[in-house]
């Protein structure tokens, strides 16, 4: 789950991170507001959305005037913001933030994440903050600083100190940097958090260190101990089909291919993928029905599926441990029956009640493709997306 930069930024504030004054809005006259409640003869202009790369594509504005406030956040507001996090459609800009001015002395870089070699959250770090720290990595990876933090003593003192000078904090910043790279520490632990990142933080003219963005994702998995976290979801920044999928509890992903995938486990969902891709082909999804499924998950997995127009073909790969495939079956007819499928149907089962569900699938009487091995299941619904089944 990702949520927006002024929501994680509330965050770091009840974590002791210092962050600018800023209010969020979702509409001009709003805008307008906010810059006079704040004050000040500067104000930026950010387009809320959960992508990075939001100042490249035109998302942030600085203004210097409220007219100007008014004019950028016209600009901005309801715009298609395109970055390289976004893909070729962009997302549309439906909030903005309005924030005080800041007196940016330098941009530094610094995130934690979990790393799953040593098993330990890592802090990273580089002098060289701002919107190109990708190509940094890329280009000069010796300006990555990290350390892996012990869980039982967390973020400490000399860790945080060293990695604060080998990005250039000059002495006397470097306890408020840090305080702030503790805090940082201190909410990505507690909100189980799966990244927490700051580009950039800065150090301004008067050595003061601030946080002038935030960018949280969480480990879904944790939510249920998190409902001031799930409190933050913006369903408008989700694919609607995901957040369809939510509701009944299937993981389901869009692509950009056309054959839909119906596989239960996420291990085998990716295997088919690959298998798909192996023969020609490109999945349209990435879906696990999990091993509950029901007949009404499978029936709820084929509509959000066929609600993609370029779909082709569907191929369901069941492997019938936990979850039976005389299930499966009843769920694929079912489905099938309800939504009028139109697209051809390659299936194919193993494990338990495997003989049941294939006979319950012949005895139908539905046009359905049926495969026994992966290989032959991916060179089916290869053939029936190009129309030569």
């Amino acid at each position: 789950m990702k949520i927006h930069e002024y929501q994680g930024k509330e965050i770091l504030r009840k974590f002791g991170v210092t962050v600018p004054r800023g209010i969020p809005c979702d509409s001009v006259d709003g805008a307008v507001k906010a810059a006079e409640e704040l004050g000040g003869p500067v104000w930026v202009v950010k387009a809320q959305i959960h992508a990075g790369g939001r100042g490249k594509g035109g998302g942030v504005k600085v203004a210097k005037s409220l007219e100007q406030v008014r004019e950028y956040a016209n600009q901005i507001l309801g715009m298609q913001l395109i970055t390289h996090q976004t893909g070729p459609e962009g997302q549309k800009v439906r909030r903005l933030l309005i924030e005080e001015g800041a007196d940016i002395k330098k941009e530094l870089y610094v995130s934690m994440v979990t790393d799953r070699v040593t098993q330990r959250v890592v802090l990273m770090a580089s002098s060289e903050g701002g919107m190109d720290i990708e190509e940094v990595a890329h280009s000069n990876p010796e300006k990555i600083h990290t350390v892996a933090i012990d869980p039982a003593v967390g973020l400490t003192d000399a860790d945080a100190d060293d990695i604060a000078r080998k990005i250039g904090v000059p002495e006397g910043s470097i306890a408020a940097a840090r305080a702030n790279l503790q805090g940082l520490y201190k909410a990505y632990w507690d909100t189980d958090a799966s990244l927490a990142e700051i580009n950039p933080l800065i150090l301004t003219g008067e050595g003061k260190v601030i946080a002038l963005d935030a960018k949280f994702n969480f480990d879904s998995n944790a939510l249920f101990r998190h409902p001031e976290i799930v409190a933050y979801r913006d369903l408008d920044e989700e694919d609607p089909a995901e957040v369809e999928a939510s509701k009944f509890d299937l993981a389901y992903i869009s692509l950009d291919g056309n054959i839909g995938c119906l596989v239960n486990g996420a291990g085998l969902a990716m295997a088919t993928m690959d298998t798909i891709k192996l023969f020609g082909g490109e999945p349209a999804n990435f879906l696990d029905v999990g091993g509950g499924a029901t007949a009404e998950k499978v029936t709820e997995a084929f509509k959000i599926m066929l609600k993609n127009p370029g779909l082709k073909a569907i191929l369901v790969n069941i492997f019938g441990g936990i979850m039976r495939c005389d299930v499966i079956a009843e769920g694929v007819i079912t489905a099938s029956k309800a939504v009028s499928l139109q697209v051809p149907l390659v299936v194919r089962m193993k494990g338990t009640n495997e003989d049941l569900g294939k006979k319950m699938l012949a005895d139908s009487g539905l046009p359905i493709i049926s495969a026994d091995t992966m290989e032959d299941a991916a060179k089916q619904v290869v053939a029936a997306a190009a129309g030569q089944a």
